[in-house]
């Protein structure tokens, strides 16, 4: 299993077509993109990113998505550990949001 990305305001990894780039960085951006290559995690993002707060309630996740809670979990899960979303445990459920800085990181990594 991998780890959280421990640096949510740093960039991960420089511009791909400024120049070469190095195998730990690679990796970092191939993880990131990897999370987001699944349908369901991106409506996962898209659903987090567009909400009222900025926040919601994983419970609230599971019938826009049309899986069951343990899949949307996992899903979850993927996100975080690729540090594309945080979240915040408060009593039985965890209130999820994006964050922003990791997703102007990959953007900058393509620009």
């Amino acid at each position: 299993m991998r780890k959280a990305v421990a640096v949510i305001d740093e960039v991960c990894c420089p511009s791909v077509l400024a120049a070469p780039m190095s195998e730990r960085d690679a990796g970092e951006l191939a993880h990131a993109f990897a999370a987001l290559a699944d349908p369901a995690r991106l409506r996962l993002l898209s659903l987090l990113a567009a909400a009222e707060g900025g926040e919601v309630c994983a419970c609230d996740l599971v019938a826009p998505i049309g899986r069951s809670q343990p899949t949307v979990s996992h899903h979850l899960k993927v996100l975080t550990e690729a540090g594309l979303v945080v979240g915040d445990k408060r009593g039985r459920w965890v209130w999820y949001r994006v964050l922003p800085e990791r997703l102007a990181g990959l953007r900058a990594a393509l620009a």
